[in-house]
């Protein structure tokens, strides 16, 4: 996911898409406890993914101040 896309949603589509990714997160981290896990980096890809959502997040929220 690129930070353009990020920044072209609403406030409500971000918290939406940080609950998804942060579901995806659990969900990534129980297969990696099980030995379930191939692709280590989908683990990384969602944790950035998080920090792009929450930086926008942020971001407005500061801007609306």
């Amino acid at each position: 996911m690129k930070a353009s896309e990020v920044r072209t949603k609403s406030t409500q589509e971000l918290r939406d898409m940080l609950v998804a990714l942060r579901k995806r997160q659990f969900e990534l981290r129980m297969q990696m406890g099980t030995g379930q896990l191939n692709e280590l980096h989908q683990l990384r890809e969602v944790r950035r993914d998080i920090a792009r959502v929450k930086t926008v997040i942020n971001s407005a929220q500061g801007s609306e101040s």
